[in-house]
């Protein structure tokens, strides 16, 4: 099975947990004057044993997808704007890394551009920290700033090519369960 299958399975097992506990929820009492509606079929004690036993077996089985994409993400890997990593290590990298680096980036960004509108506004020169400065009041910027700009584009790229490579990855990549 692939890991969009294994995914759609997990959906599906949780819906029907849902259910079965909501029938065990059901019949878990009742008065003892009122006939047992389950009685045809075994009485409500053994249909709720069924049910509880059924609920184990659906979560043993996600536990046993669960594994088993999550060895898959670790075991395969994925290369996007020159870096290679696991499908475990990008989805990392997606949640915690990317928007901190983004903002980052646009943080010195907007920083340098508002230095530059203030050098322009006071009448000051705006220098790149190999050029000279001609005057005390010279703004010097202390970062390339084609490095930056090329790193946000780059962040912009592995970004927009990610989510591809990811919906590739889950549609060929192997789960074994």
């Amino acid at each position: 099975m692939k890991i969009t299958e294994a995914l759609a399975e997990l959906k599906t097992i949780n819906k029907r947990i849902q259910k079965k506990e909501e029938f065990v929820q059901t019949y878990l009492t009742r008065p003892e004057g009122i006939k047992d509606p389950l009685a045809t079929d075994g009485g409500s004690a053994a249909a709720i044993e069924k049910a509880l036993q059924a609920i184990g077996d659906l979560r043993a089985r996600i536990i046993a997808l669960r594994r088993g994409v999550q060895v898959a993400n670790d075991e395969t890997k994925l290369t996007i704007g020159g870096m290679t990593h696991t499908i475990s290590e990008w989805l990392i990298w997606r949640r915690e890394c990317a928007p901190g680096e983004t903002q980052f980036v646009n943080v010195l960004n907007r920083a340098i551009q508002h230095a530059r509108n203030e050098a322009i506004r006071s009448g000051n020169k705006m220098v790149s920290k190999e050029s000279e400065a001609t005057g005390p009041t010279d703004i010097v910027v202390s970062i390339d700033e084609s490095y930056l700009a090329k790193d946000a584009e780059r962040l912009e790229e592995v970004l927009g090519n990610l989510d591809g490579a990811l919906s590739l990855a889950n549609a060929t990549v192997e789960v074994r369960v």
